[in-house]
């Protein structure tokens, strides 16, 4: 069973950040505690472990930040963002307003990713001062998993906020209060932090610990220092402009060149490898398999009883059946844009697994059905109840984690770096990696090969790249920051608009999209079998098979992509409750 490891020892730390005055009046007791816990291993990696306590918390990661960031963009959507009775899509139409009801509380997910930090903060001043952490010990493993997961925490506010406040050191009596600071410090102390723990964690499966993706090793740690330069130097809502950092250590060149050398030490390394198919990848993330030395980096672990990675987007249900007993509604809070179906390749078996036209209809003496959806909603089947190995009883929670990085990610970022420094020729090395896995091998020669050596030069591989992101990623969040850093924000999301309002016209690339729908079921008489969905399918199938003219995409819809200039809210705000009990040292930027 999946569960984060917790020991009683972070019943002892939580003294040491438990309330101000506290803190500020056992100085001596903190101290005789820390050299005991970060002096001993079992005590030490107790503590670490706390560090990931914060995203388990119902209003942190797991019901408030992972539901609502990454939307909308030209592949994913809230499928409510026209709603609004209620503040739920603000966060997704580039709207989001400083007292927003679901996100205003002083435990949300700021407060607990700041929690995260200080408890990060405690460990990595124990261990550098108790623990002689040196690489191949155990100490020394749990400081880089602590200053990976230090910076996990900042690299989401950095992409939810912008410039925060920067905390690597415990809070003291002169730090209560601080302001925010310039987000490239902090993209830097990040970076050279991960080039430290990068030497502290073995590979996956150079030890015990590293077995398992639900601990951090040095394929995720080069990964997500990639990750990390490519923000730090792409494009980004600055408070005077959308621009690229002016601090020369942040140079697109100096972060192409760490990103390539990153990812190519993974790739180089041969200890990840991707899943033979996507659709096994898929199904084993929803098994909660996680021995490491797969595709999956590492993955935010969360407990049976915790976490809404299905809850929340998976394959709707609309109540109880053979699949989960996880409550009414469950899943299809968000999905793919209606024309990203007909965008693949009709051969890519990567389509078929991202999106899904159904959704399980209600059940009948405990046995429900699949049911075509309306046109204009679409679910992530990356996510599906009938793909656990568990069966849910939750009526919140179905424990599956959060897959936060994948090696697929590597490999597109060695493509996209490649392209960038040495051309295309060199980076096409890399997207036929990711291809030759789309497709099945009789279609290689034609949609590999011949493909990709016809990208000849830097914007096309360029251009090619950010589709293949595309098909490679929708739904899984990843989407909005990339389009940030390439500063393709508005203009995609423009394009949405405009491919969907073809789309519903059957105009332009879209005109051979058929109009009706014809069904059956399989021999199950669970799935159903679809007719029509594909180009061209124009025929009556004949008998027994149903026929369904599909619903329009209305204008409102549509619209609804984005209420407000994305390019001026690439960011959330700072919610209000913090604003307020910041001591008059925090403020929104960007017209908020």
């Amino acid at each position: 069973m999946k569960k984060i490891v917790i020991f009683s020892v972070i019943i002892l730390l939580s003294f040491l950040v438990s309330c101000e005055d506290d803190f500020l009046e056992s100085q001596t007791q903190s101290t005789l505690d820390e050299s005991i816990i970060f002096s001993t291993p079992g005590l030490a990696e107790g503590a670490v472990n706390g560090i990931k306590i914060p995203f388990g918390e119902t209003n942190s990661y797991r019901g408030r930040f992972l539901p609502w960031y990454g939307f909308n963009t030209d592949t994913e959507w809230y499928n409510s963002s026209e709603t609004t009775s209620n503040d739920n899509p603000d966060l997704c139409v580039y709207d989001a307003k400083p007292n927003n009801s679901n996100m205003n509380t002083l435990n949300n997910a700021w407060a607990m990713m700041y929690s995260g930090i200080e408890r990060a903060n405690l460990c990595i001043r124990g261990l550098r001062t108790y623990g002689n952490p040196t690489p191949d010990s155990e100490l020394g493993y749990l400081l880089g998993e602590a200053l990976t997961l230090r910076a996990v925490y900042y690299a989401d506010l950095l992409k939810a906020w912008g410039d925060v406040p920067a905390r690597f050191e415990p809070i003291n009596g002169e730090t209560i209060y601080i302001a925010k600071s310039s987000r490239d410090i902090i993209y830097k102390q990040l970076i050279q932090d991960l080039e430290e723990a990068a030497t502290l964690v073995p590979w996956p499966n150079g030890n015990a610990t590293t077995t398992s993706v639900e601990r951090v090793n040095k394929a995720f740690v080069k990964g997500l220092r990639a990750r990390l330069a490519l923000a730090a130097c792409g494009f980004q809502q600055y408070p005077d402009g959308i621009r690229r950092s002016n601090d020369p250590d942040l140079s697109v060149t100096a972060m192409h060149q760490l990103a390539l050398n990153e990812c190519r030490s993974v790739i180089e390394s041969g200890t990840c490898n991707l899943e033979s198919s996507f659709e096994t990848l898929w199904r084993k993330y929803n098994q909660d398999v996680t021995t490491a030395g797969g595709e999956s980096l590492w993955e935010i672990p969360f407990g049976d009883g915790r976490g809404r990675m299905l809850f929340t987007f998976a394959v709707r249900h609309t109540n109880n059946n053979q699949h989960h007993a996880n409550g009414n509604n469950r899943g299809g809070q968000s999905g793919p844009l209606p024309y990203v179906f007909y965008d693949y390749d009709e051969s890519d078996t990567r389509r078929n697994v991202t999106c899904v036209p159904y959704r399980y209809g209600a059940a009948v003496s405990g046995f429900a059905r699949q049911q075509l959806n309306p046109f204009n909603t679409w679910y992530f089947g990356k996510y599906r109840y009938e793909w656990m190995s568990r069966f849910v009883t939750s009526t919140n929670d179905d424990g599956v984690n959060k897959l936060y990085m994948r090696y697929a990610e590597v490999i597109l970022m060695a493509a996209e770096t490649a392209n960038e420094i040495e051309g295309p020729a060199a980076a096409g090395v890399y997207l036929k990696m990711l291809r030759m896995r789309a497709f099945n091998p009789a279609d290689h020669a034609v949609k590999v090969d011949a493909y990709v050596n016809a990208l000849t030069s830097k914007q096309a591989m360029f251009n090619a790249i950010v589709e293949e992101h595309k098909f490679e990623f929708t739904g899984e969040m990843e989407r909005k920051q990339a389009l940030i850093r390439w500063n393709l924000l508005k203009q995609n999301l423009d394009l949405a608009k405009e491919k969907l309002f073809n789309l519903r016209d059957r105009a332009g690339e879209y005109a051979d999209v058929p109009t009706t729908l014809y069904t059956r079921y399989a021999a199950d008489d669970e799935t159903l079998i679809i007719y029509g969905l594909n180009r061209g399918e124009f025929d009556d199938p004949g008998a027994g098979w149903t026929a369904t003219p599909l619903s329009s995409i209305t204008d409102s819809k549509i619209n609804a992509i984005y209420r407000l200039d994305p390019d001026t809210r690439q960011f959330w705000p700072i919610w209000q409750v913090f604003i307020e009990n910041s001591n008059g040292l925090l403020v929104n930027d960007y017209g908020y």
